[in-house]
């Protein structure tokens, strides 16, 4: 099985997570969360929630949408698909896996994490 289900998530990396987190809250998210690390969670009604993250200046900002996978053992993706990196545990109680697209963007698969 291939199958995604939709958009799960928009992961922003940003240089001030302060100012990021009220840029989305005055246009109408709310913060469900916020870490200790200058990270957080939004989400405005039903629709794919919003992890913004802050990174050093050395860096650029970023933007990955993250696509929702029900099982991570049952998907298996179809000939054609790069996987980047498989399925892996992640720090946040998930479960993530990388591929590439044809033109070379790395895409995001999230599932819940295993039991």
């Amino acid at each position: 099985m291939a199958a995604t289900e939709g958009v799960e998530a928009v992961f922003l990396t940003t240089h001030n997570w302060g100012k990021a987190a009220k840029f989305f809250q005055a246009l109408g998210y709310e913060l469900e969360f916020a870490t200790d690390h200058n990270s957080g969670q939004l989400r405005n009604g039903d629709g794919p929630y919003l992890f913004i993250a802050e990174v050093p200046e050395s860096e650029e900002p970023q933007t990955r949408l993250v696509l929702k996978v029900p099982d991570a053992e049952a998907f298996r993706p179809e000939a054609g698909v790069e996987v980047v990196t498989p399925f892996e545990s992640t720090h946040f109680g998930t479960q993530e896996m990388t591929v590439r697209d044809p033109d070379g963007r790395v895409w995001s698969l999230q599932a819940p994490a295993k039991d």
